[in-house]
């Protein structure tokens, strides 16, 4: 037996191994075509162009674990029934069980892999590639002005461009809008232009070609608002970008995000926020017992009197206080959902590194079970089967996670839903499989 287990485990692992850095590649790509406009001609070197690629593809190995799973099953066990090992086997006395032991065994490992690397190592990797796309970003952002968008990344400047030419140096339609000081603001209209950038003084220049300068002194005060029109053939304004250097210090802005956290750190970030929604509430009952106690004593105190004046103003006072009151509630339900939304948020994150390791060992069972009715190797049934399923149970789980974040389902059931559908799935196949009922026969 232990011969057969070496067998069975040498010719799947290859197989799983291929296919997900098949699956990291191909999610890989669909990064890259994402974030395509904000890495081109942005001046990085080979060794920032890696980072960020090794940093992204870390990102996809729990979502692909679950899926190569899937997929290798699919087509290991559809090849052995091909073959007709899997009868050779039943034959030979071992049951459909025993056989797949030790690949299931090492779907276990493959499980507490996924679980090890979402809480140790991926939170590191979401706070680099978050920090590199950011810096990225923002190296040059004459490349992310788009036309049509005012783009105010730069501080105390606007700017809004009809047309950008294919060379993205050519402008048409040019409207820059300055605000450097308090007390004077200027707007630059231009018909056509060219914009570059100066890599060695880390300046933005533009050359603007038949415009205007309307230019605003004293805005603050309106009376002597004063006014001046310029008129230019050719202008250029130059624009200082030090601050938009290749940033070393952005991972600060990210740290306390809960994609970044181990789930150690969640659960005590769970605490101090349920903690701040506590205090919000008990703040918000004494705020109420405070309003509403006077109102009632007054009235109280009052009924004595007969004045009809002393009646109204006693009535405006209990109104006033009622809808400030009104909207005090109303305010800390807002608040109480956001902070609701924000602990919700946590949990899931919190849950996902849970579910994704859980749901290798539901696509293994899934995988050799179909994988052995439909007796079918190769590329065919087996990417189609497994396509189609882990479709089925991605769109599940994005419907889970999208109600319990809209705080529709509880995070728990919602982050677990697909999974909680996909087991007896799971199950049923599996026990077909054991049998021998076969849904494919003879398929040419």
């Amino acid at each position: 037996m232990k011969k057969l287990d070496s067998y069975l485990l040498k010719s799947y692992v290859p197989r799983f191994l291929l296919i997900f850095f098949l699956c990291i590649f191909f999610l890989l790509m669909q990064f890259l075509w994402k974030y395509v406009d904000d890495l081109v001609g942005k001046g990085l070197d080979i060794l920032q162009i890696f980072q960020l690629m090794f940093f992204a593809s870390a990102r996809f190995v729990p979502l692909s674990l679950p899926l190569a799973v899937l997929i290798s099953s699919l087509m290991y066990y559809g090849s052995l029934g091909e073959t007709n090992q899997i009868n050779a086997f039943k034959t030979s006395g071992i049951s459909f069980l025993r056989f797949s032991l030790p690949i299931f065994l090492f779907s276990i490992l493959i499980a507490v892999s996924s679980y090890l690397f979402s809480n140790h190592i991926l939170p590191y990797a979401n706070l680099k590639n978050a920090s590199m796309i950011y810096s990225i970003q923002k190296k040059k952002p004459a490349l992310n002005i788009r036309e049509g968008i005012f783009y105010d990344e730069i501080n105390g400047y606007k700017i809004k461009i009809g047309k950008k030419l294919s060379d993205n140096k050519s402008l048409e339609n040019i409207l820059i809008y300055t605000n450097n000081t308090s007390d004077n603001s200027t707007v630059i209209v231009a018909q056509r232009g060219t914009m570059s950038i100066d890599e060695n003084n880390n300046l933005l220049e533009f050359n603007l070609i038949n415009g205007h300068s309307y230019n605003e002194l004293s805005i603050l005060d309106q009376k002597n608002n004063e006014h001046r029109k310029l008129k230019f053939e050719q202008n250029k304004l130059i624009i200082d970008l030090s601050s938009f250097n290749f940033m070393k210090n952005t991972e600060s802005l990210y740290k306390g995000h809960y994609a970044m956290l181990k789930n150690n750190e969640i659960l005590s970030a769970i605490d101090s926020l349920k903690e701040v929604k506590e205090s919000k509430i008990k703040k918000f009952r004494l705020d109420i017992l405070q309003n509403y106690k006077p109102i009632q004593k007054k009235l109280d105190s009052e009924k004595i009197v007969t004045s009809n004046l002393n009646k109204k103003r006693i009535l405006n006072t209990a109104i006033n206080k009622s809808q400030a009151i009104l909207s005090n509630t109303q305010s800390i339900n807002d608040e109480l959902d956001f902070r609701n939304t924000i602990i919700t948020k946590h949990r899931i994150e919190f849950l996902r590194k849970f579910s994704l390791a859980f749901a290798c060992i539901i696509m293994f069972v899934l995988g050799s079970s179909i994988g052995s009715l439909i007796n079918k190797g190769g590329f065919g049934y087996p990417i189609l089967a497994s396509s189609l399923l882990f479709i089925i149970y991605y769109i599940i789980s994005i419907i889970g996670e999208k109600s319990a974040k809209e705080l529709k389902m509880d995070a728990d059931f919602g982050m677990w839903l697909s999974n909680l559908i996909f087991i007896p799935i799971s199950v049923i196949a599996f026990i077909a499989a054991n049998n021998e009922i076969r849904f494919v026969r003879d398929v040419k």
